[in-house]
Protein backbone atom coordinates (compact mmCIF):
# COMPACT_ATOMS: atom_id res chain seq x y z
CA UNK A 1 0.00 0.00 0.00
CA UNK A 2 0.94 3.21 -0.11
CA UNK A 3 0.57 6.18 2.58
CA UNK A 4 0.11 9.60 1.34
CA UNK A 5 -0.22 12.23 4.30
CA UNK A 6 -3.88 14.02 3.83
CA UNK A 7 -1.60 17.73 3.92
CA UNK A 8 0.48 16.53 0.85
CA UNK A 9 -0.08 16.96 -2.59
CA UNK A 10 0.40 14.24 -5.24
CA UNK A 11 -0.24 15.11 -8.88
CA UNK A 12 -2.55 13.04 -10.84
CA UNK A 13 0.03 10.87 -13.20
CA UNK A 14 2.78 10.62 -10.18
CA UNK A 15 3.89 6.89 -10.34
CA UNK A 16 4.16 5.50 -6.67
CA UNK A 17 5.05 2.09 -6.11
CA UNK A 18 4.06 -0.16 -3.39
CA UNK A 19 5.00 0.91 0.26
CA UNK A 20 6.19 4.34 -0.68
CA UNK A 21 5.29 6.91 2.38
CA UNK A 22 4.45 10.44 1.37
CA UNK A 23 4.50 12.74 4.66
CA UNK A 24 2.91 16.05 5.82
CA UNK A 25 3.27 18.98 3.03
CA UNK A 26 4.98 17.89 0.88
CA UNK A 27 4.47 18.26 -3.05
CA UNK A 28 4.56 15.83 -5.93
CA UNK A 29 4.79 16.68 -9.48
CA UNK A 30 2.79 14.76 -11.98
CA UNK A 31 5.98 13.35 -13.61
CA UNK A 32 7.48 12.21 -10.99
CA UNK A 33 8.18 8.16 -10.45
CA UNK A 34 9.07 7.22 -6.55
CA UNK A 35 10.38 3.06 -6.54
CA UNK A 36 9.13 0.52 -3.77
CA UNK A 37 9.57 2.04 -0.18
CA UNK A 38 10.83 4.96 -0.74
CA UNK A 39 10.34 7.39 2.29
CA UNK A 40 9.35 11.23 1.21
CA UNK A 41 9.42 13.03 4.65
CA UNK A 42 7.80 15.95 5.19
CA UNK A 43 7.78 19.14 3.33
CA UNK A 44 9.36 17.73 0.15
CA UNK A 45 9.14 19.24 -3.08
CA UNK A 46 9.83 16.84 -6.05
CA UNK A 47 8.86 17.81 -9.56
CA UNK A 48 9.90 17.58 -13.50
CA UNK A 49 10.93 14.10 -14.94
CA UNK A 50 12.13 12.63 -11.84
CA UNK A 51 12.51 8.75 -11.37
CA UNK A 52 13.63 8.25 -7.39
CA UNK A 53 14.75 4.32 -7.10
CA UNK A 54 13.76 2.32 -4.23
CA UNK A 55 14.21 2.15 -0.64
CA UNK A 56 15.04 5.82 -0.27
CA UNK A 57 14.72 8.48 2.10
CA UNK A 58 14.43 11.99 0.65
CA UNK A 59 14.07 14.91 3.25
CA UNK A 60 12.91 18.40 3.11
CA UNK A 61 14.52 18.52 -0.26
CA UNK A 62 13.94 20.07 -3.46
CA UNK A 63 14.07 17.64 -6.46
CA UNK A 64 13.92 18.08 -9.89
CA UNK A 65 13.26 21.67 -10.95
CA UNK A 66 14.45 23.88 -13.36
CA UNK A 67 18.25 24.59 -13.75
CA UNK A 68 19.88 27.76 -12.90
CA UNK A 69 21.72 28.20 -16.31
CA UNK A 70 20.69 31.19 -18.28
CA UNK A 71 20.94 29.18 -21.49
CA UNK A 72 18.39 26.56 -20.52
CA UNK A 73 14.90 27.26 -22.65
CA UNK A 74 12.86 24.86 -20.91
CA UNK A 75 13.73 21.79 -22.89
CA UNK A 76 12.73 18.71 -21.28
CA UNK A 77 15.18 16.92 -19.16
CA UNK A 78 15.23 15.11 -15.80
CA UNK A 79 16.60 13.81 -12.51
CA UNK A 80 17.41 9.93 -11.50
CA UNK A 81 18.23 8.68 -8.39
CA UNK A 82 19.43 4.92 -8.01
CA UNK A 83 17.98 2.88 -4.51
CA UNK A 84 18.62 3.49 -1.07
CA UNK A 85 19.54 6.98 -1.47
CA UNK A 86 19.40 9.01 1.28
CA UNK A 87 18.45 12.69 0.75
CA UNK A 88 18.48 15.09 3.78
CA UNK A 89 17.60 18.53 4.69
CA UNK A 90 17.44 21.10 2.16
CA UNK A 91 19.30 19.30 -0.59
CA UNK A 92 18.70 20.70 -4.25
CA UNK A 93 18.81 18.99 -7.03
CA UNK A 94 18.51 20.66 -10.56
CA UNK A 95 17.54 18.70 -13.64
CA UNK A 96 19.87 18.27 -16.87
CA UNK A 97 20.17 21.19 -19.74
CA UNK A 98 20.84 20.06 -23.41
CA UNK A 99 24.12 20.82 -22.85
CA UNK A 100 24.75 18.26 -20.42
CA UNK A 101 22.90 15.43 -22.19
CA UNK A 102 19.41 16.55 -20.15
CA UNK A 103 20.14 14.35 -17.27
CA UNK A 104 21.09 14.67 -13.96
CA UNK A 105 21.98 10.80 -12.29
CA UNK A 106 22.78 9.65 -8.74
CA UNK A 107 23.73 6.27 -8.35
CA UNK A 108 22.98 3.34 -5.52
CA UNK A 109 23.80 4.17 -1.60
CA UNK A 110 24.16 7.52 -2.06
CA UNK A 111 24.37 10.06 1.05
CA UNK A 112 23.50 13.88 0.37
CA UNK A 113 23.77 15.75 3.69
CA UNK A 114 21.77 18.63 4.77
CA UNK A 115 21.97 21.60 2.49
CA UNK A 116 23.80 20.16 -0.15
CA UNK A 117 23.42 21.59 -4.14
CA UNK A 118 23.63 19.39 -6.84
CA UNK A 119 23.33 21.56 -10.15
CA UNK A 120 22.44 20.53 -13.65
CA UNK A 121 23.92 17.93 -15.52
CA UNK A 122 26.09 16.65 -12.41
CA UNK A 123 26.98 12.59 -12.72
CA UNK A 124 27.86 10.99 -9.06
CA UNK A 125 28.47 7.61 -8.69
CA UNK A 126 27.40 4.45 -6.18
CA UNK A 127 28.58 4.60 -2.58
CA UNK A 128 29.22 8.42 -2.43
CA UNK A 129 28.88 10.32 0.42
CA UNK A 130 28.42 14.36 0.20
CA UNK A 131 28.72 16.02 3.33
CA UNK A 132 26.91 18.88 4.32
CA UNK A 133 26.43 22.72 2.48
CA UNK A 134 28.77 20.99 -0.03
CA UNK A 135 27.88 23.08 -3.54
CA UNK A 136 28.43 21.13 -6.63
CA UNK A 137 27.93 23.24 -9.97
CA UNK A 138 27.16 21.74 -13.21
CA UNK A 139 28.45 19.44 -15.16
CA UNK A 140 30.23 17.61 -12.73
CA UNK A 141 31.47 13.85 -12.38
CA UNK A 142 31.94 12.33 -9.07
CA UNK A 143 33.14 8.81 -9.28
CA UNK A 144 32.12 5.38 -7.13
CA UNK A 145 33.22 5.59 -3.45
CA UNK A 146 34.49 9.21 -3.22
CA UNK A 147 33.78 11.15 -0.48
CA UNK A 148 33.63 15.30 -0.45
CA UNK A 149 33.95 17.29 2.88
CA UNK A 150 31.66 19.80 4.22
CA UNK A 151 31.38 23.24 2.81
CA UNK A 152 33.35 22.46 -0.15
CA UNK A 153 32.63 24.04 -3.37
CA UNK A 154 33.54 21.97 -7.17
CA UNK A 155 33.73 24.47 -9.60
CA UNK A 156 31.98 23.54 -13.35
CA UNK A 157 33.11 20.41 -15.29
CA UNK A 158 35.69 18.95 -12.54
CA UNK A 159 35.83 15.17 -12.12
CA UNK A 160 36.28 13.71 -9.06
CA UNK A 161 37.89 10.07 -9.26
CA UNK A 162 36.67 7.21 -7.12
CA UNK A 163 37.80 6.13 -3.34
CA UNK A 164 39.03 9.50 -3.40
CA UNK A 165 38.65 12.15 -0.39
CA UNK A 166 38.14 15.87 -0.42
CA UNK A 167 39.02 17.49 2.59
CA UNK A 168 36.11 19.85 4.12
CA UNK A 169 36.51 23.88 3.19
CA UNK A 170 37.96 23.09 0.64
CA UNK A 171 37.38 24.91 -3.24
CA UNK A 172 38.05 22.55 -6.05
CA UNK A 173 38.88 23.50 -9.65
CA UNK A 174 40.35 20.98 -11.13
CA UNK A 175 40.19 17.51 -11.56
CA UNK A 176 41.18 14.60 -8.70
CA UNK A 177 42.66 11.70 -9.34
CA UNK A 178 40.89 8.52 -8.21
CA UNK A 179 42.59 7.06 -4.67
CA UNK A 180 44.23 10.51 -3.76
CA UNK A 181 42.64 12.85 -1.28
CA UNK A 182 43.04 16.78 -1.69
CA UNK A 183 42.19 19.70 0.72
CA UNK A 184 42.14 23.47 0.60
CA UNK A 185 41.37 26.59 -0.99
CA UNK A 186 42.39 25.71 -4.11
CA UNK A 187 42.59 22.25 -3.53
CA UNK A 188 45.86 20.63 -3.51
CA UNK A 189 46.42 17.17 -3.49
CA UNK A 190 48.00 15.65 -0.25
CA UNK A 191 48.72 11.62 -0.98
CA UNK A 192 46.83 8.58 -1.53
CA UNK A 193 43.68 7.96 0.82
CA UNK A 194 45.17 4.83 2.86
CA UNK A 195 42.36 4.89 5.56
CA UNK A 196 39.71 4.62 3.09
CA UNK A 197 41.34 2.04 0.81
CA UNK A 198 42.18 0.00 3.83
CA UNK A 199 38.59 0.55 5.07
CA UNK A 200 36.99 -0.59 1.82
CA UNK A 201 39.48 -3.90 1.74
CA UNK A 202 42.52 -2.89 -0.54
CA UNK A 203 45.57 -5.34 -0.10
CA UNK A 204 48.47 -3.89 0.94
CA UNK A 205 50.21 -4.41 -2.45
CA UNK A 206 47.56 -2.02 -3.81
CA UNK A 207 48.08 0.45 -1.64
CA UNK A 208 52.05 0.40 -1.61
CA UNK A 209 51.90 0.32 -5.52
CA UNK A 210 49.18 3.14 -5.25
CA UNK A 211 51.46 5.50 -2.93
CA UNK A 212 54.59 4.78 -4.44
CA UNK A 213 52.74 5.76 -8.16
CA UNK A 214 51.59 8.94 -6.61
CA UNK A 215 55.52 10.34 -5.49
CA UNK A 216 56.90 9.15 -9.05
CA UNK A 217 54.13 11.21 -10.91
CA UNK A 218 53.93 13.68 -8.77
CA UNK A 219 57.27 14.33 -6.51
CA UNK A 220 59.38 14.46 -9.59
CA UNK A 221 60.89 16.99 -12.04
CA UNK A 222 60.17 14.46 -14.37
CA UNK A 223 57.40 15.74 -17.21
CA UNK A 224 54.08 14.16 -16.29
CA UNK A 225 53.95 12.19 -19.14
CA UNK A 226 57.54 10.00 -18.79
CA UNK A 227 56.41 9.37 -15.20
CA UNK A 228 53.20 8.13 -16.42
CA UNK A 229 54.19 5.75 -18.91
CA UNK A 230 57.23 4.79 -16.09
CA UNK A 231 54.79 4.13 -13.28
CA UNK A 232 52.47 2.44 -16.49
CA UNK A 233 55.02 -0.57 -17.08
CA UNK A 234 56.29 -0.77 -13.59
CA UNK A 235 53.24 -1.15 -12.04
CA UNK A 236 50.93 -2.95 -15.13
CA UNK A 237 49.67 -5.37 -13.08
CA UNK A 238 47.84 -3.43 -10.72
CA UNK A 239 44.47 -2.14 -12.61
CA UNK A 240 44.05 0.62 -9.39
CA UNK A 241 47.66 2.48 -11.05
CA UNK A 242 45.91 1.73 -14.34
CA UNK A 243 43.32 3.59 -13.91
CA UNK A 244 44.89 6.42 -12.24
CA UNK A 245 47.27 6.64 -15.04
CA UNK A 246 44.26 7.10 -17.45
CA UNK A 247 42.17 9.58 -15.37
CA UNK A 248 45.02 11.67 -15.52
CA UNK A 249 45.48 11.27 -19.21
CA UNK A 250 41.80 11.58 -20.18
CA UNK A 251 41.64 14.96 -17.71
CA UNK A 252 40.17 17.92 -19.26
CA UNK A 253 40.79 20.35 -16.47
CA UNK A 254 43.48 19.70 -15.57
CA UNK A 255 44.53 18.03 -12.07
CA UNK A 256 44.97 19.49 -8.55
CA UNK A 257 48.66 20.37 -7.78
CA UNK A 258 50.32 18.37 -5.16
Amino acid sequence: MVTIHPTAIVESGAELDEGVVIGAFSYIGKQVKIGKNTVIKQGAVIEGDTSIGEECTIFGATIGVEPQDLKYKGEPSKVIIGNRVTVREYVTIHRGTEGGGLVTKIGDNVLLMAYAHIAHDVIIGNNVIIANSVQVAGHVVIDDFAIVGGLTGIHQFVRIGKHAMVGGASAVHRDVPPFTMAQGNRARLTGINIVGLKRRGFSRKTIRALTATFEKVFKTAEPIQISLSEVEEEFKNFSEVIDFVNFIRSSKRGICPA
